[in-house]
Parts: structure tokens; C-alpha cells; sequence
């Protein structure tokens, strides 16, 4: 007999029991009086009322999981139904056939009171017939809300993720001692000590959504002091889709920890503009373009058009975005912005709507080296990409900088910021929007900080350290991509678009808290700045004024228009650094 039959079958039994139980307490349980042949009748009656009724209103079925308050709420409907229209019948026939009236008023509470316990105890069974098994890791839970719940009940109802919930915490007063699923809240942060030992747990997972770098921090550093290895959930949209697991869950990463407050900038809300177009993204194969490329592609352009001079990172975007890397459709251009004359007629071939410039050389150090490499890439890569665009109308055009272009002394500053002042040049040459977008150190991108000095840590050591104090912004490669995306639909022509990236970090205590989460006595050795390297980067230059006109934490700020025939007036900053003369302080 199958899961639904059975109960039909239960149900039908809970009816019976209410009705006969109602009419022996109406005649103070003298079964002598009881006439059993009409009270089988209305038996039969609510039986299959509840059935029909049931299967149309989806109680039954697999529309509800069993025991949940969705189904409880969908069986008191259906039986509160049946009760009505069996009570109805019993009222204008019951008399006649001795059946008390009022048995129905009766019968309806008890069938629904064993309804809902024979359902209880189905799910309970099945819940312990699901727990973790024993030898599973002892966890506790940071974080007792809506995340938190459910957390303990997949851990709960998941036996191959090996995760037993043994205890919540939660710095809310009024959540101690409050249960999810018989797992308690035992406590606060600052009793975290106190409860491994009581629990006997190894693992701590945070439960809390969008915990900033701040409280991770402060949970890490109980959590070491406890000898507990933390772990942090994939994103929450994430979980609540169903697209991860319990297995998915990853020890806590520096880029938790360093990184800022979460910031929404609602960019789903804004990026309609991509839908249905022809989205050109240059330096697609990097960190930043092949990131790019991932999140334009979820809001369906009519082509994504992929260009980058490197044949293995556009393969690796392609594999990202397709899950094939064959590199023979036309997704994929394989082109240098250096090149005018090929740019020029991948744009006239392939007519985009919509451009990100993400290509640009970004090493400060080499760049201080070979100043012509940047020219030739930043500024005049950067030329040829807005003369091609304007050339064929392009509606959109958004130019990736560095938070170095603002007050600008080393190659690389100099460099993007002439860069920004040709996207302002092209403003004035178009119809579209042309702007710029500025970005503080992308955590995790390739050849930035954090994974320079894992490398360093894995070899062995030592950590290179510039300077003691060298404070640097930080925002990760999904938020940096946001930006992007939403400067498109809120920047105005000419502007350059700087995010709220809050208080920089110390880059020495990045080196302190790598080498401690690694475990190993790694030494860290001070080399000194660097020539065009700042002690702390800024974010708005000195001659420019940043206003919030539409979103809190972006500001706009604008910078003067650089016109092409003007650029070899900046070329007095393209030479090596052995020369006698250093970089001007302004790309002015």
C-alpha cells in the first residue's frame, strides 16, 4: 500500500474515532443507547468527503512535506470542510435516524487533533531515521535565526554531510535558552569556551547572514581560542535556491576576514540594460573580465561577446560560462586592445551595444620598469577601444580603474588616470553613457596581495612587507564586478564611480592573521615602499568632489576630459625609473 493510501486509510480511521467517541460522550459512554448502523453511515460519508476534498485542496500528495505547519494548515481546511458538510447533512437527517446533532461539533476537533498526531510522529520517525550517524563531527551553530533554524534542520535530516548540531549561540538576550529542532541556544559569544568544553564540539559554523569582516573576526579569534575551526555557509541566495549543500561549507578564508561590511548595491535592480544586448567585455580571460563576463551572463544579453589577447583565460571564462572550452565559437575574440586596426573591425563586425573595458596592465612595481608597456596598453589600449566604440555607436561604455588614479605618483596611477580622462573625452564625442569605474585592491584576484603571500607562506617565507603602517582598500571580485555592472545604469557621462569601500586595512595585519591561520612560524621581512607606492591610498583625488546622488555608498566624482591630441603632453611621466625625473603628481 503506497504513502497516500495509507493515509486515506488513517485519516478515515481518525474519523471513525471522533464520531464514535463524540456520540459516546454524548450519551455518557451508555453504549446500549448508541445505534451503530447510522453512525457507520456518517462514518463512511465524512471518510470519503475527506478524501475527495482532499485530493482536490492537495492535502494529500507530495505539495507538503509531512508534519510541517504547511500541511497541518492544509488538513484543517479539508477536515474543517468535510466536519461542515457532514454536520449539514446530520443536522437535517440525524434526528430521524438517531444520531445526536451535535456528535459532528464533537467529532471534527478529535479527527483533526489524531490527524495531525499520527503525522507528527510520521515525521519524527523519519527524522531520527535520518540523523547524523554516530562519529559525526559535534557542531555548534553561530547565529539562532531563520538561517541558523534551518541550518540545524538539514544537518539534522542530512546523514551523509556527518554534521551533528549540538548547541546554538547567539549574542540575542532574548534567544537563550530557546530551542530549533531540540538543539538549545547554550549561550553567547563570550561563552563559547564554556561550551565546547561542555559539548565536547570541534566545529563552529556561522549562521548569520552577510556577517561583516569585523564580526567574523571577533567570532574567529573566540573560536581559535576555543579550539573550534570555523566554517561559513555559501551565499545565502544560494542556500535558500537549493543550489548548495552541507558539504559546501569551507573553513573561513582571509578574504572573510579582511574584507569590509557587505554592501548590496541592488545592481540586479538596474542592469535591464544588459537584457537583450550585445555586451562586448575586453580583457575577459582576467580576474575581474572573466567575473564580468559570469555575471552579464545571468541576465541574458543577446551576445556576450568575450575579447581577450590571451587564448587560455578566455578558455577558462568560456569553460565557466558553457562548461566547454573549445574556443570555436564566436563568444571568443582573440585580439589585443593594441591593435587599432583589428579592434576597429571586431567592432564593426560584431556591432556591441554595450562595452566593459576591463583589459589593463595593473603591476605597479613592473610597470615603475617598463613605463611603455603601460602607455601602450592603459592609455592607448584604452584609446583605441573608445575610438572603435564610438565608431559604431556604442550606447554603454564603462572603463575599469584603480583607486591609484586618484592623486596620482606611480606609472600605474598616471597611466588608468588618463585612461578615465579619455572615457571623458568620448562622453563629450557620444550620445551614450561613457564613465569610469575606480576600485580599491580586488581581494583574490590574480597577482593580488592575498594570494602573493599564500604562495609565500606555502614556499616557506619570508612575507615582503613594504611598510608597517601601508594601509590598502579591499573589496572582493563579486562586489567589484557589481559596480560595474550598476555604474553602467546610474553613472552619468564623463563620471567616475567610486564605492564606499569603508576603513582600509593594515597590510601587516593581513601578514599576521595569513601566517596565523596557516600554522606555521612564517617571518615577515620589511622591504621598504617602492617606487610610486603610497603609504595609504586614496580614493578621491584632491581636486575632485564626491558626490552620493543616487546610491549611499557610490560616490560620482568627475575628472577632466583628456582630448587624443593632447596625449603626448603625457608622456613626460613614460620613462623608466632610472631616469633623473619622477613621475609628475598630477595626470594634469
Amino acid at each position: 500500500m503506497g504513502r497516500i493510501a495509507v493515509r486515506h486509510v488513517l485519516d478515515s480511521v481518525a474519523w471513525a474515532i471522533g464520531i464514535f467517541g463524540a456520540v459516546a460522550f454524548r450519551y455518557d459512554f451508555q453504549l446500549d443507547q448508541i445505534h451503530v448502523d447510522p453512525l457507520v453511515a456518517v462514518w463512511l460519508l465524512a471518510a470519503l468527503l475527506q478524501a475527495v476534498i482532499g485530493r482536490l485542496g492537495h492535502a494529500y500528495g507530495t505539495r507538503h512535506r509531512i508534519g510541517t505547519l504547511a500541511e497541518v494548515n492544509s488538513i484543517f481546511w479539508v477536515t474543517l470542510t468535510t466536519g461542515l458538510v457532514v454536520g449539514a447533512v446530520v443536522v437535517l437527517v440525524g434526528q430521524s435516524v438517531m444520531v445526536p446533532r451535535s456528535s459532528i461539533l464533537i467529532a471534527f476537533p478529535i479527527a483533526f487533533v489524531i490527524m495531525g498526531g499520527v503525522r507528527y510522529l510520521d515525521r519524527r520517525f523519519t527524522e531520527l531515521a535520518t540523523r547524523p550517524p554516530e562519529g559525526s563531527a559535534r557542531v555548534l551553530v553561530y547565529g539562532a535565526g531563520y538561517l541558523g533554524s534551518t541550518l540545524v534542520r538539514r544537518m539534522l535530516t542530512d546523514p551523509s554531510a556527518n554534521l551533528m548540531p549540538v548547541g546554538l549561540i547567539d549574542d540575542a538576550p532574548e534567544r537563550r535558552n530557546t530551542w530549533v529542532d531540540g538543539v538549545r541556544v547554550l549561550g553567547t559569544g563570550a561563552d563559547l569556551e564554556a561550551v565546547t568544553r561542555r559539548t565536547g564540539a570541534t566545529e563552529l559554523v556561522v549562521a548569520i547572514a552577510r556577517a561583516d569582516a569585523i564580526l567574523l573576526r571577533q567570532i574567529s579569534d573566540g573560536a581559535r581560542l576555543a579550539g573550534l575551526n570555523v566554517k561559513v555557509l555559501p551565499p545565502l541566495e544560494e542556500i535558500l535556491s537549493g543550489k548548495s549543500r552541507l558539504r559546501d561549507l569551507r573553513d573561513v578564508s582571509i578574504e572573510d576576514l579582511v574584507g569590509r561590511r557587505p554592501i548590496d548595491t541592488q545592481f540586479e535592480l538596474v542592469a535591464g540594460y544588459v537584457e537583450g544586448k550585445r555586451v562586448l567585455v575586453t580583457g575577459a580571460g582576467g580576474s575581474i573580465g572573466s567575473e564580468l563576463c559570469r555575471q552579464l551572463f545571468q541576465f541574458s544579453p543577446a551576445e556576450l561577446i568575450m575579447l581577450d589577447h590571451d587564448e587560455t583565460g578566455l578558455q577558462a571564462t568560456q569553460i565557466s560560462l558553457t562548461g566547454q572550452g573549445l574556443l570555436d565559437g564566436d563568444d571568443v575574440v582573440l585580439a589585443s586592445i593594441r591593435d587599432a586596426a583589428t579592434i576597429r573591425e571586431v567592432f564593426e563586425q560584431r556591432r556591441p551595444e554595450v562595452v566593459f573595458h576591463a583589459a589593463a596592465l595593473k603591476h605597479l612595481p613592473v610597470l615603475e620598469r617598463y613605463p611603455e608597456e603601460a602607455w601602450q596598453t592603459n592609455v592607448v589600449g584604452t584609446l583605441n577601444v573608445l575610438e572603435a566604440a564610438l565608431a559604431v555607436d556604442v550606447g554603454v561604455f564603462v572603463t575599469i580603474s584603480t583607486d591609484k588614479a586618484a592623486n596620482p605618483i606611480s606609472v600605474l596611477g598616471m597611466s588608468k588616470r588618463a585612461a578615465e580622462r579619455l572615457t571623458a573625452w568620448a562622453a563629450l564625442q557620444s550620445e551614450g553613457r561613457y564613465l569610469s569605474v575606480r576600485f580599491g585592491n580586488v581581494l583574490g584576484s590574480r597577482g593580488s596581495l592575498v594570494p602573493t603571500f599564500a604562495s609565500l607562506i606555502d614556499s616557506g617565507g619570508p612575507l615582503t612587507v613594504t611598510h608597517a603602517e601601508a594601509t590598502r582598500y579591499f573589496m572582493t571580485i563579486p562586489e567589484s564586478c557589481q559596480l560595474v555592472i550598476q555604474a553602467g545604469a546610474i553613472g552619468n557621462p564623463g563620471e567616475v564611480l567610486i564605492l564606499d569601500m569603508g576603513e582600509p586595512v593594515r597590510i601587516l595585519d593581513i601578514a599576521n592573521r595569513m601566517i596565523e591561520m596557516s600554522g606555521r612560524d612564517i617571518a615577515i621581512v620589511f622591504t621598504g615602499l617602492r617606487h610610486g607606492e603610497k603609504v595609504h591610498e586614496e580614493l578621491v583625488g584632491s581636486d575632485e568632489v564626491g558626490r552620493r546622488p543616487v546610491h549611499p555608498l557610490i560616490s560620482h566624482a568627475c575628472v577632466d576630459p583628456l582630448d587624443p591630441g593632447d596625449l603626448e603632453l603625457e608622456r613626460t611621466w613614460c620613462r623608466p625609473t632610472g631616469s633623473t625625473s619622477r613621475p609628475p603628481t598630477s595626470a594634469r
